[in-house]
């Protein structure tokens, strides 16, 4: 059981050593078929332990904080009745010492290859320790009527 752990592992390692390994990652792991399970291991190696995610909450009309485990139940309780497949569609970066900031334009379908049902851009903060990045924060808000992705923020 430990070699198949510590392999796995290994298969993460790729996913962390660079900012586009981790983007990438992120978006792959939380992609899928209606009822699939997501690949949470996976993600949990992404982010660093105290790892949050924030949104608006349109019900309550407030932002809103959860730690990754409840971001994870989240999706699970969606994903039980709908696909969902999020890509990237464009990536500003900037980078200072060991902290990165990350705006990540995506786009969300409710089937695979469907039509583009929501965009938003996720603003995504990442830290380098030990040879690796890690996921710190997701803050991210959907377009709508009245908050257009700006141009600079679209494809690239």
């Amino acid at each position: 059981m430990i070699n198949l752990l510590s392999a796995q592992n290994n298969s993460y390692e790729r996913d962390v050593q660079t900012i586009d390994a981790i983007m990438k990652a992120s978006y792959e792991v939380v992609s899928g078929e209606k009822g699939a399970k997501r690949q949470w291991k996976r993600d949990n190696f992404l982010h660093h332990p105290e790892a949050v995610y924030s949104y608006y909450d349109k019900e309550k009309q407030k932002q809103t904080t959860i730690r990754l485990q409840e971001f994870h139940n989240e999706i699970d309780k969606m994903t039980f009745e709908t696909a969902f497949y999020e890509n990237e569609v464009s990536r500003e970066v900037r980078v200072f010492g060991n902290i990165a900031h990350v705006w990540s334009t995506y786009e969300t379908r409710l089937e695979k290859n469907g039509k583009v049902e929501r965009r938003g851009i996720n603003s995504v903060q990442l830290i380098s320790e030990n040879n690796r990045w890690y996921i710190l924060s997701w803050t991210f808000f959907g377009e709508n009527d009245n908050n257009i992705i700006p141009k600079t923020f679209d494809r690239n």
